[in-house]
């Protein structure tokens, strides 16, 4: 590997003395002498094709290619302070990076909030987030591939901190024949009836078992991996849906979706948990969210 020509050091006086104003500004601001600032200076326009400071009268002016050069100093020079920041963090157990794995029955514009305030707490820290379904969101959580699990079932030997209630409603354009009966528990739309319409449905994101979501009467059906794909299927009129109402509330509202009367109001109550994969080894980091994510759908 080469190693490069130019220290930090180097870089460091550049961009003080740009900042700063003056050689002699710059010396104070980095605690040395001002002949060490200029030497810095004559070096790293020598070790450059052409340089990147002139001289004018008593003050030092960028040249064309160094309003470039002092944007890429800038760049290396926070991306030098980052890696010290970064090992002083695992130097105190900070973890690196957090994943965490969210089931798609949660709409994740929830979380928002939650990840600005931890991203402002632990900047250094890398959170990955999984998009899971059904029993990929347990798959996450027994095979270890998150360190938080946002799902729906706990499974045997694990703990579970209730979040939230989903409510899972029947929804369809507002045109579609199912949106037609009026709103009446004894005149709503009953079992059999739903089973004559196409309905849309989420497939699993397992890999150990494969099932899909939803009420599973209808004969014609139509699998998608996501709710954003049965959102679009929905707003086409091509079909009705059992889904979360957060994931449709804005639609509903607007009038592009209208909810199904269903006899006897009926729908589906489904609860959401936090789960943690080690919740004996969690770093500070991974506790942090955990306590986050708590404190949050409490106050909702």
């Amino acid at each position: 590997m080469k190693l490069p020509r130019i220290s930090l050091e180097q870089w460091a006086a550049f961009k003080a003395v740009v900042d700063e104003g003056s050689f002699a500004n710059a010396a104070e601001a980095l605690n040395k002498s001002q002949s060490s600032v200029s030497y810095a200076i004559a070096r790293l326009n020598e070790l450059l094709p052409t340089p990147v400071l002139e001289l004018a009268g008593r003050k030092a002016v960028l040249t064309r290619e160094g309003k470039v050069m002092y944007r890429r100093a800038s760049q290396l020079l926070a991306q030098a302070e980052a890696a010290e920041q970064t090992a002083q963090l695992l130097a105190r157990g900070i973890e690196s990076e957090i994943v965490l794995a969210i089931d798609g029955l949660l709409e994740p514009g929830q979380l928002i909030p939650v990840l600005d305030r931890f991203s402002l707490m632990y900047p250094m820290t890398r959170l990955r987030v999984l998009e899971t379904q059904l029993s990929g969101t347990t798959e996450a959580l027994l095979e270890k591939k998150a360190d938080i699990v946002l799902g729906n079932q706990v499974p045997v030997g694990h703990l579970g901190t209730p979040l939230k209630t989903i409510r899972m409603i029947a929804v369809a354009h507002p045109d579609h024949p199912l949106c037609q009966v009026e709103a009446d528990a004894d005149a709503g739309i009953n079992d059999w009836e739903l089973r004559t319409w196409r309905q849309v449905v989420l497939r699993d994101s397992g890999t150990r078992r494969e099932q899909d979501a939803g009420w599973l009467g209808s004969e014609q059906r139509w699998t998608v991996s996501h709710f954003s794909t049965t959102l679009k299927i929905l707003r086409a009129g091509l079909a009705f849906a059992f889904v979360p109402y957060d994931w449709v509330a804005q639609d509903i509202e607007q009038g592009h979706l209208k909810i199904v009367p269903l006899s006897q109001g009926a729908e589906r109550q489904l609860p959401i948990y936090m789960m943690m994969t080690a919740s004996d080894s969690c770093g500070p980091a991974t506790t942090a969210l955990a306590s986050l994510l708590t404190r949050h759908f409490a106050a909702v």
